[in-house]
């Protein structure tokens, strides 16, 4: 084991310093300023791990190179706790065997908790050092600080934000860079170009999503188109919503308008009746009870509907008006097996619509249409790459409690994860 120090003119030099030598995973054990700069004390990943694991095998001498703990707020911890690092490591020595259990325990157990103030201590630099290089950042090109505003505004996350501007190439003007932005979002999102799709290829349909994002209405809205197509006896509609009160005769009345017989299962084994008795249709569209994305029920809706003995396309209905983390656990919960794709619903009730299109950027899902109203079949619209995307830049949020300041901005992207971290932006696409 050896402890490294390294010095250079500034803190962001001498980290690069040490993960040039020990490697990304080393611990930082102090850090001071000297006449040359600063100076920080390291040590590999590799020899502090030896240090939590304890041997019972052989007696351990104190290592004279430890006392670098003694310079920061670790070494505190260590002797409040564990007493001298020697002593911790002599208390290992077995006399007997419960007392050597014991003596292990407590090394382990001080060591951990010594690794977890280093690893507290590593995690506040690293936020430090992430705000003044943004500080330095914004004062070199405030152009770029002025797309992070607009991108956080528009409700694209601060990953993804960042990610953006990091890889932002070099700009004259604001229009240029925002030009640019607006080009990697648009490529990265995958669209149904016509409905031919749908309304010509057919094929079984599941509308699957949370209660109250209207997947009924929605259903309406593609039955409807699917019946100016074909007429109504090319269409079958199925309901699994027999647990919301009115929910099955909502997409009756539906039907009965369209001319279309509406049919209700309950489990995969009247589903794979149903299906069966309709394979001569075109299309078969299925509204499914909506669910909590956190109810264990959807796993099984989603088994139910995998297992159905044919091929049912599942289409996620993802609400506009929800934030993007709540986004991210709708889509990872009904994901299941893979979905077809997921149309967007309520985006005329939407404050901004970034952070949906955030999400459909980052799981990869292919978009099918977007809703904005309750007429039927009027209000479901084929996506266009550039209007989503204008839009999303349009609808910024205009509350001075929403906005971030200068001094903020540094803030928020120092606690966003960067590319590396974050494997949803791995493979972004910038042309």
């Amino acid at each position: 084991m050896n402890v490294r120090k390294f010095i250079a003119g500034s803190a962001r030099e001498a980290l690069r310093m040490v993960r040039d030598a020990l490697g990304g995973d080393a611990v930082i054990l102090s850090n001071r300023n000297v006449p040359a700069g600063v100076e920080i004390m390291a040590l590999a990943g590799e020899d502090m791990a030896s240090l939590v694991s304890p041997s019972v095998e052989k007696e351990a001498e104190p290592q004279p190179n430890l006392m670098a703990f003694s310079s920061s707020a670790a070494a505190a911890t260590w002797h409040n706790q564990a007493g001298n690092p020697a002593d911790v490591i002599h208390a290992a020595r077995p006399t007997d065997e419960g007392a050597s259990v014991k003596a292990n325990a407590g090394a382990a157990k001080a060591l951990a908790e010594v690794m977890d103030e280093i690893r507290s201590m590593r995690g506040m630099m690293e936020t430090q050092l992430n705000e003044i290089a943004w500080g330095n950042t914004q004062n070199r090109d405030p152009h770029r600080a002025d797309i992070l505003r607009k991108l956080l505004s528009a409700g694209f996350s601060p990953s993804l934000s960042r990610h953006l501007v990091e890889n932002l190439p070099a700009i004259k003007t604001l229009q240029e860079g925002f030009r640019w932005v607006k080009s990697v979002l648009t490529r990265n999102l995958t669209v149904m170009n016509n409905e031919d799709e749908i309304l010509e290829n057919g094929g079984i349909y599941a509308l699957v999503g949370p209660t109250g994002v209207g997947k009924t209405t929605t259903t309406a809205k593609l039955a409807a188109r699917c019946v100016m197509r074909h007429g109504p006896s090319k269409l079958a509609l199925i309901t699994t919503d027999g647990y919301r009160i009115g929910g099955h005769e909502q997409l009756r009345i539906y039907g009965k308008i369209l001319g279309v017989m509406v049919h209700s299962v309950k489990d995969e084994s009247d589903l794979r009746i149903a299906l069966n008795e309709l394979k001569n249709k075109h299309t078969v569209l299925i509204d499914t009870v909506g669910m909590n994305q956190r109810d264990q029920m959807v796993a099984e809706q989603v088994a139910m509907l995998s297992g159905a003995g044919k091929e049912v396309k599942r289409l996620l209905c993802l609400n506009a008006t929800s934030t993007g983390e709540t986004l991210t656990e709708v889509v990872r919960a009904y994901q299941g097996s893979g979905l077809a794709g997921c149309i967007i619903t309520k985006i005329d009730e939407a404050a901004t619509t970034g952070n949906v299109v955030d999400v459909i950027v980052r799981h990869k899902l292919n978009l099918y249409y977007s809703a904005n109203g309750q007429r039927v079949p009027e209000d479901l619209h084929l996506i266009n790459r550039e209007l989503l995307i204008d839009r999303a830049f349009r609808s910024l949020r205009e509350s001075t409690g929403f906005q971030l300041r200068d001094e903020e901005l540094s803030l928020v992207v120092s606690g966003a994860a960067r590319a590396s971290q974050d494997h949803t932006l791995r493979e972004v696409n910038f042309g």
